[in-house]
């Protein structure tokens, strides 16, 4: 590193780049729809603990899913919403790391707990006989281990590579949030190797995983197109609809991380960013909720519980 370069203290975060007019409503706005996410997934997450007609593998993880939702969402929107009612719109250089950090790894762990929810409907409509075998509480606890240690761990790695990075002067991210690609640009160093080991990373936990997301479902339509009775059938594609809502909602991802950066401009990745961050987030109990009898009748008969007390 040369003597004319300093380690910066703090990060100054564009956002919106609106008027601030805009930006009260905005900060409104985001406010509801976190707020809406943290209520959402809580009410999942409590239902799922209370009720113990859900003590199944298939709730197991989408218990696990409810807290990396909030999680996800915690890691950027406070600070976004505090950027859109101050003047003063900076982050410190750790905290900045932090978020980078978070940001990544619960992003990965949402990816790899689809996998495993579309692994589990796998083995329920096509293996049903085997099901309480195979997916044992044992299986299901070290996978659900897995997605987590594995995504902190790649996490680690992503920002292990940062920090040998030197970052000087005084610098600007035009993101609402300290998003790996716009860190990449702080640094007065080159970061192609950074760039590739981002680039395989997001080739191996988001094309890999929805491929065999797309390969579990082709062999549950397969399976589910040679059940005879047509309740049979519905009932078979109710049990994964939601899961398959779910999933689509995360192309958005793919279309953020591996399209070429001509193709979109800054602020069109900051909407995408924006999207994965805060709607799917909030969007993921609706669909749970609204397409899952299960879920709807374990949120009835808490409500009736209370009300008889």
């Amino acid at each position: 590193m040369g003597s004319n370069q300093t380690w910066i203290s703090e990060v100054i975060l564009l956002g919106f780049q609106v008027d601030p007019e805009l930006e009260v409503f905005l900060f409104g706005l985001f406010l509801l729809f976190y707020s809406l996410t943290l209520l959402g997934n809580g009410v999942i997450l409590g239902l799922i603990c209370l009720d113990s007609r859900l003590h199944t593998p298939m709730y197991f993880f989408l218990s696990h899913l409810a807290i990396v939702d909030m999680a996800y969402a915690s890691s950027t929107v406070p600070k976004m919403l505090a950027n859109l009612i101050m003047q003063k719109k900076t982050i410190s250089f750790a905290p900045c790391i932090l978020q980078t950090f978070l940001y990544l790894a619960f992003a990965v762990t949402e990816c790899l707990s689809l996998v495993v929810m579309s692994y589990d409907r796998y083995v329920a409509i096509c293996h049903p006989l085997y099901y309480s075998v195979i997916m044992s509480w044992r299986v299901c606890t070290v996978l659900a281990a897995t997605c987590w240690i594995f995504s902190f761990l790649l996490a680690l790695v992503h920002i292990s590579l940062i920090l040998r990075l030197p970052f000087c002067g005084a610098q600007k991210i035009n993101h609402f949030f300290c998003q790996i690609i716009s860190v990449f640009k702080l640094a007065c160093a080159d970061t192609r190797l950074n760039q590739i080991v981002l680039f395989v990373g997001s080739v191996f936990v988001l094309v890999g995983p929805l491929c065999l997301v797309l390969g579990s479902y082709a062999r549950i339509l397969a399976t589910i197109l040679r059940i005879q009775s047509a309740e049979g059938r519905r009932k078979a594609f109710s049990t994964c609809s939601s899961h398959l809502c779910v999933v689509g909602l995360f192309g958005t991802a793919i279309v953020m991380y591996l399209a070429p950066k001509s193709s979109h401009s800054q602020e069109q990745r900051k909407i995408l960013s924006l999207f994965y961050s805060l709607f799917n987030p909030m969007l993921n109990p609706l669909i749970y909720s609204l397409r899952n009898a299960e879920v709807k009748g374990a949120l009835r008969r808490f409500l009736e519980k209370k009300r008889s007390l």
